[in-house]
């Protein structure tokens, strides 16, 4: 780990400006995933500015939904009564993810935020565009098997490893961000992970000297019928080969609004909008669902060792919307 600088921000308003007057600075909040990289030397900061004495760990509820604090931990939300009720989906993917111990430290905006397990990325050994832009992508003809099949570009090939951060996508969650002229900004879930595309070392939208704030839930009727089901190598302390987020709101087993995102098979959480607008007033019934799981994978470009995901996503769609029409 190389030298760096330790800042401590007492308000939001300083964490971005101590951040924007330096643009190799970083914020600490948890910091379950950028100590590692720092350890294993992909991440080098010159300085850290600590942001956990912040006021944004609260998690609240109004009339237009719910309200999870930027700072407040994963496992706090997960066992909170509100999402428990409201948003179960969202409580089984945080518990779905890492370990208590991990859940216990990471925050909510620092799961959003966290960077790909691709073991390319983490060889500084090897070429990989996300870590050094221009010097290649090892995992385009190397072992691909936990790799994209959907949005990838010839840059990169990595997939995107939070798993709430899928739940949170189905339930078309906002992110609230302070920028650095201390005015706020809204950006949709959808809107906030990008493609690889040419700039593959992009994960997100923010700008540097943004700070997450907070992350907005939407009311839904969804809770009653919702699930997240995530398919993996073993069983705990592993990342998702295929993961899906799913919610129904139903009349008469008629389906009036389906929300679903997909996990480990895109360099961002995947909307799964081919299978949602299959669903779209029909029958909620094991028959449908297959259907709109093969609709929504019939568009996926497998690489040389992932084909296998093709048919596990439509498994697992299948698995999440029967499991999620149970209740």
């Amino acid at each position: 780990m190389n030298p760096f600088k330790f800042s401590i921000a007492q308000q939001p308003s300083s964490a971005v400006a101590m951040l924007g007057k330096n643009g190799q600075a970083a914020f600490l909040g948890g910091g379950t995933n950028l100590l590692d990289l720092m350890k294993e030397h992909v991440a080098s900061p010159t300085e850290l500015i600590d942001i956990t004495r912040l006021d944004l760990k609260s998690i609240t509820s109004s009339t237009t939904g719910v309200s999870l604090g930027a700072l407040a931990k994963n496992t706090e939300t997960a066992q909170h009564p509100l999402i428990r009720k409201q948003y179960p989906m969202l409580s089984r993917a945080i518990l779905a993810g890492a370990s208590a111990q991990i859940r216990n430290m990471a925050t909510n905006g620092g799961n959003l935020l966290q960077r790909t397990r691709c073991s390319y990325f983490y060889d500084i050994t090897m070429p990989c565009n996300k870590r050094q832009p221009g010097s290649g992508c090892a995992a385009m003809e190397g072992f691909n098997r936990m790799h994209a099949i959907f949005g990838w570009s010839e840059q990169c090939v990595a997939v995107y490893p939070s798993d709430m951060a899928i739940a949170l996508s189905a339930l078309r969650a906002t992110v609230n961000v302070l920028q650095l002229n201390g005015k706020s900004r809204t950006i949709n879930f959808d809107d906030f992970h990008v493609l690889p595309g040419n700039t593959p070392d992009k994960d997100n939208s923010l700008k540097h000297g943004e700070l997450i704030t907070s992350i907005a839930i939407p009311a839904n009727k969804m809770a009653t019928h919702s699930a997240y089901v995530k398919v993996r190598d073993r069983n705990s302390y592993a990342f998702a080969l295929v993961s899906v987020a799913a919610g129904m709101e139903l009349q008469d087993n008629k389906i009036l609004n389906a929300s679903i995102s997909m996990g480990g098979v895109a360099h961002k959480p995947w909307r799964a909008l081919k299978a949602e607008q299959y669903l779209k007033g029909k029958a909620a019934t094991p028959e449908n669902f297959r259907k709109a799981a093969e609709a929504e994978m019939k568009d996926a470009k497998p690489l040389s060792h992932n084909k296998f995901k093709i048919q596990m996503g439509i498994n697992t769609i299948s698995s999440a919307l029967e499991t999620a029409l149970k209740g």
